[in-house]
């Protein structure tokens, strides 16, 4: 008998001003408590359209867990870092980095930033950078569904990315009247962002429409399970995660995760002392192109 994956709750995020000023809508699309979300901690789709050049933005740290960067429109950083529309970027803050980002141009981007957990052994580990370009994602086309895998493994095909914790992120686009049927593991908690039209979600077929955040049942055993989508007359486009749930208690505070609040305060006197360094100075061996 097959485990059959269907939506356990659905989500309706509000968007609200964001910390870049005038054109920064920021929208959580995580809520509720980590224990519910794990090992995912936080997700943001941010909408920016600058019509100025005055600078927003700036350097600022991160420690104990990885960022993960899918931009969905426009540009964003610049020269080596800069990532285009369709390009994925995962940041492993690790044991601390300052991560600067200046917008100091008019233009409008769109992107999707997810904090990821590292896990207990992996909280201090070595910081790095992967960059997976539009151009070499892979991409899976059959019956009138688009994946573009940029982590983990999906309908045949695997990431390049490499992974501390198990995650799968997919954007996904299918046209209308189409169906697929995937397999993810059955223990990976899993949810659905939809970004265009609506999406009929398992057996049930309960709809999913733009804007909403779905999140499926989730099993304790091992071995697969089916998730089947839907569409009617509209073409449809989302964003997948799944990720391994890490089952540990975090502490969270500002740009820091830590196993407990001692460490959080170990961090900010790292910071202030200067410790941690610019994510633009990874060494070469730390900064993964693929």
């Amino acid at each position: 008998m097959a485990i059959v994956r269907e939506l356990l709750r659905i989500e309706n995020p509000e968007g609200e001003p964001g910390f870049l000023g005038a054109g920064h809508i920021a929208r959580p699309l995580m809520n509720g408590d980590y224990s519910q979300t794990d090992p995912f901690i936080l997700l943001m789709d941010d909408f920016l359209n600058k019509k100025d050049t005055t600078p927003a933005g700036g350097p600022h740290p991160h420690a104990g867990f990885e960022t993960v960067t899918l931009v969905l429109d426009g540009e964003l950083g610049a020269d080596d870092h800069k990532l285009k529309s369709g390009d994925f970027q995962l940041m492993t803050a690790g044991s601390g980095v300052v991560h600067t980002e200046v917008i100091d141009k008019p233009g409008s981007m769109r992107i999707l930033q997810l904090w990821f957990n590292l896990g207990r052994e992996n909280r201090k580990a070595e910081p790095r950078l992967q960059d997976l370009p539009l151009a070499h994602v892979p991409v899976v086309n059959e019956n009138g569904t688009q994946i573009k895998l940029y982590s983990g493994t999906l309908a045949g095909v695997t990431s390049p990315v490499q992974n501390y914790v198990p995650l799968i992120i997919a954007d996904i686009v299918m046209k209308q009247g189409a169906t697929t049927v995937q397999q993810l593991p059955a223990n990976y908690n899993t949810f659905l962002y939809v970004l265009e039209g609506s999406v009929q979600v398992g057996e049930n077929k309960t709809r999913l429409y733009k804007d909403q955040v779905g999140w499926l049942n989730l099993f304790d055993q091992e071995g697969e399970s089916e998730l089947r989508l839907t569409t009617d007359d509209e073409n449809t486009r989302f964003v997948l995660y799944a990720g391994k749930p890490l089952h540990e208690h975090i502490v969270s505070h500002g740009p820091f995760i830590a196993d407990n609040s001692e460490e959080i305060v170990q961090l900010y006197r790292e910071y202030r002392q200067g410790k941690m360094k610019d994510i633009s100075t990874v060494p070469e061996a730390q900064h993964y192109k693929w």
